[in-house]
């Protein structure tokens, strides 16, 4: 199987949890596009009655054309859970996310499920977090300020010669989140203590949210060569 099959066979398999009634939260990105349009066709096919709180306007724009029952989280406050993909994962269920930069948007949403399924290939399976770089979003106001205070902070915590960049459009602009922030994408190689990264960047003036996802996901549903194996954070 290529990367798509994988992607897609994940995907597929999450839709076994969809059922009359729930509240569930759409992420973003291909991975996440692929559990959308099998959760339309199963709810259209069924005759299900689900709402959907979708993350970012990409998403919002997929489900509303496949017909899908959509809300706000203002809307729908708590939800039953999340289905959304990873840029990496580990064997602790710790998760990069924000390649795609919904970040803010996606932990909202995660964090307000009473669990959140992972679906990737097993290419995203990692021993050690890192080598993906870590999105961080920040304050439009203060950047420069905001950066001198990384580096500082990724120095004192031991990370030799990080590399460290304001994420740009194709046409070279800066990227702005759908919340109207720039994204550092920091390249660290490995992230040994995920925790504590994510404590000392949370206590950072000028971060709004980081792209390390710790505590939030519940299940793991990852595409192989033999199949989809689902695996449940005990």
């Amino acid at each position: 199987m290529n990367v798509e099959d994988k992607k897609k066979a994940a995907a597929e398999h999450a839709i076994k949890i969809v059922a009359n009634g729930l509240k569930i939260g759409l992420g973003t990105g291909s991975t996440a596009n692929y559990f959308i349009e099998a959760a339309a066709v199963k709810v259209k096919r069924e005759k299900l009655d689900v709402v959907f709180v979708p993350t970012s306007a990409q998403t919002y724009a997929l489900a509303q054309k496949l017909g899908m029952n959509l809300k706000t989280l203002d809307e729908v406050p708590f939800l039953d859970f999340t289905v959304d993909g990873a840029d990496e994962v580990d064997s602790s269920y710790r998760m990069i996310k924000g390649g795609g930069g919904a970040l803010l948007r996606e932990k909202i949403v995660a964090s307000s499920s009473r669990f959140v399924i992972c679906i990737c290939d097993d290419s995203k399976k990692v021993d050690v977090l890192g080598k993906f770089p870590l999105p961080v979003e920040v304050s439009r106001w203060g950047v420069n300020a905001t950066a001198w205070k990384i580096e500082r902070m990724l120095a004192h915590l031991g990370y030799e010669k990080p590399r460290m960049r304001i994420r740009a459009t194709a046409d070279g602009k800066p990227f702005i989140t759908e919340s109207g922030n720039p994204i550092f994408d920091l390249d660290l190689k490995a992230i040994p203590d995920p925790e504590k990264l994510e404590g000392y960047l949370a206590n950072t003036a000028g971060v709004i949210d980081t792209g390390l996802f710790i505590g939030i996901c519940g299940i793991i549903m990852m595409g192989t060569d033999n199949g989809v194996v689902e695996t449940a954070r005990k």
